[in-house]
């Protein structure tokens, strides 16, 4: 090697040494306070509950079938189309053929359909509760299943897709609205 490489690998090895002795007296000197719960307080915001705001009550899907779009359930039914099938006499895939399912036997039928065991244990018959229940979440509604969608988190789209599965071949009564509040139906005649 000649003096000019000596110096280069001089300097190199001199800068290595000189930051690793900044990291060690600084790393003495600064020590870090972690603490007691990671975040920033934002003034202004109420704190809410450790479960992120999720205490908020549901939505029954009878208020939200009123409005929902059969139109707008068939583009969201389109995530369900890699499995599933809905038109009359259409074949099961991975997942079963779809056409009048609301009414049906939970778990059952479906062209020899091999469910799992996991829905077959749900019982009872698919009606619009159930069905948002399976939407929003299958392994919530039946844990174990083969199912392995995720679920739909706006309540609207579920109503949509609901109305939207119902108008292919079920056409069962859309459920009676629940009242919104009695006090806000007290204070709508006074209103008046």
């Amino acid at each position: 090697m000649d003096s000019r490489s000596n110096l280069v690998a001089m300097m190199v090895l001199g800068a290595g040494i000189v930051a690793l002795g900044a990291t060690i007296v600084t790393g003495e000197y600064f020590h870090p306070e972690r603490p007691e719960k990671p975040g920033y307080v934002v003034e202004g915001v109420e704190a809410e509950g450790g479960d992120g705001g999720a205490a908020a009550a549901p939505v029954p899907i009878a208020t939200l079938l009123p409005t929902a779009d059969a139109a707008k359930g068939a583009e969201v039914f389109k995530k369900c189309t890699s499995c599933h099938t809905i038109n009359q006499g259409g074949a099961n895939g991975i997942g079963p053929n779809l056409y009048g399912t609301l009414g049906e036997a939970i778990g059952q039928g479906k062209g020899g359909f091999a469910f799992s065991d996991a829905l077959k244990g749900v019982g009872g018959k698919w009606d619009f509760e159930k069905m948002n229940a399976w939407l929003t979440s299958p392994r919530a509604l039946a844990p174990g299943t083969k199912m392995t969608f995720a679920g739909l988190s706006k309540p609207e789209d579920r109503a949509n897709v609901i109305l939207y599965v119902n108008s292919q071949g079920s056409n069962l009564p859309l459920p009676p609205v629940p009242d919104a509040a009695p006090a806000a139906g007290k204070a709508g005649p006074a209103a008046k």
